[in-house]
């Protein structure tokens, strides 16, 4: 596709909030549309009906807040990407018109076939360059003719280790996706392969970590030793981005003495049981008669983010649904059997030895908090017990992750950045998560949350997942 020699004369901005603006020889017109995506159709479609204007493909410069992407479209809004001068060109998949374009269109591209000027050989190099005698028929491609009365010696076979694999497909290097975010997945979209940008390579590597599955059960602890910290939603999400991406096997369990309140934040299923139902049936969970469906009877599976979760009894008093640390490793046996991944939500007394019980069974220590003092305070001094607890707590302590919840929308950016900062250096790694309206009150869902939220709790539980090395 030419374009025009008016190169510079189209320019088109896309705002943040989906708005745009075309600029056609410095003259502005303002594009009101709520979403990027149609306000690129709206650019193509006015940069197509210049073009049908003068009689030729017109060029714009597209700007976006992740770069500016100059293109090429004709009076029929086929779409090209102009590379600048000098910049390598993306890898282009030709555009096909849904109506058939004649041969001397000048749309239309011929693509040079490479062609192997000879056919290649594959006879022995002997066989290949002689030919064959005057009244006897050559022998079939890819054998020799044994002299009469003799049997051909069979070449002998090579060894699997000495012999190349006809496997070349299957090499560890992938084929990277084209672009589906952005102004790249638009281009992608119109007939341009573009690769994609640094931040959906970063959203796929996150998507990757959290979908793997490991050798063996996995348990998650998220604790903090101060209420209203942020364990429970924490518990929460973390066990659904898990399940969404990594699929089934999922188990949220509220290991709580004291009213926990996972089971008021997820959904009910059909019936009312509870870790103490599961701990009663752990014979028959635990037994070589049981099937893998028993155990819905006492979980409660969460339908929209597919994981399971393992309720504490809320409404009954602490001395009444006291466990201890026994009843806690008979459940974790039970939760190991069926389960793939264990997110522990937790209770605040961490001289209970339900607490502590929960400790010894962790493979990845998650530190809840929000921006207020008080909580940031308490998950420091948790860390500080369990560093001299005994070697493998501090070792858990040292590989921990800090989530860093922001509960209050109008916390300075000053105050979460103090908090975050000083958790870099008590643990391996600290994610912050958005102010969220989504996530204040009520069941809790993933696919309520905002986008930026989501995301970071993508990012969240990916640098979970990748503390939970194989053994």
């Amino acid at each position: 596709m030419r374009d025009s020699s008016n190169e510079d004369g189209l320019h088109a901005t896309i705002n943040e909030d989906g708005s745009a603006l075309f600029v056609v020889d410095e003259t502005p017109q303002s594009i009101t549309t709520t979403q990027a995506e149609d306000a690129r159709r709206e650019i193509v479609r006015l940069t197509a009906e210049i073009a049908r204007r003068v009689g030729m493909p017109m060029r714009v410069v597209v700007a976006e807040p992740d770069g500016e992407w100059p293109l090429i479209v004709d009076g029929e809004e086929h779409v090209e990407y102009a590379a600048p001068e000098g910049t390598p060109r993306p890898a282009v998949r030709p555009y096909t018109p849904v109506a058939t374009v004649s041969d001397a269109s000048p749309l239309t591209r011929s693509v040079p076939v490479a062609v192997d000027p000879a056919p290649v050989s594959i006879l022995p190099e002997k066989a290949a360059q002689a030919p064959a005698p005057a009244g006897r028929t050559q022998a079939p491609a890819g054998r020799t003719e044994a002299p009469a009365g003799r049997t051909a010696a069979r070449p002998t076979p090579e060894r699997p280790s000495e012999r190349e694999t006809f496997l070349t497909g299957t090499s560890e290097e992938s084929v990277e996706e084209p672009a589906t975010r952005g102004f790249r997945g638009a281009m992608t979209r119109m007939g341009i392969r573009m690769a994609p940008g640094e931040a959906e390579r970063s959203e796929r590597a996150d998507q990757m970590a959290v979908a793997q599955h490991w050798p063996g059960p996995r348990t998650i602890a998220i604790v903090n030793g101060k209420g209203g910290s942020g364990k429970t939603p924490t518990t929460i999400l973390t066990a659904a981005v898990f399940a969404r991406y990594g699929g089934a096997g999922v188990l949220a369990w509220d290991n709580n003495q004291t009213r926990g309140t996972l089971g008021w934040r997820t959904e009910q299923g059909a019936h009312e049981s509870t870790l103490h139902d599961m701990l009663e049936a752990s014979d028959h969970l635990l037994s070589a008669e049981a099937q893998a469906a028993d155990v819905a009877n006492f979980v409660h599976h969460q339908r929209r983010d597919r994981f399971d979760v393992l309720r504490s009894q809320p409404i009954a008093l602490a001395e009444d649904q006291r466990i201890s640390a026994d009843d806690v490793d008979r459940i974790h046996a039970v939760a190991s059997r069926y389960y793939r991944l264990i997110v522990m939500d937790s209770g605040n007394d961490e001289s209970d030895p339900l607490w502590r019980r929960m400790i010894d069974r962790t493979d990845q220590l998650v530190v809840a908090t929000t921006t207020r003092d008080e909580h940031a305070e308490a998950g420091a001094l948790l860390l500080d017990a369990l560093a001299e607890r005994d070697e493998r707590s501090a070792r858990l302590a040292a590989n921990a992750v800090t989530i860093v919840n922001q509960a209050d929308q109008r916390a300075p950016s000053s105050e979460v950045r103090r908090v975050v900062d000083g958790y870099r250096k008590l643990t391996r790694d600290v994610v912050q998560i958005p102010f969220d309206p989504a996530m204040i009150d009520g069941h809790l869902h993933y696919g309520a949350l905002r986008p930026e939220t989501q995301r970071a709790w993508l990012a969240a539980t990916a640098t979970i997942a990748r503390g939970l090395v194989a053994d």
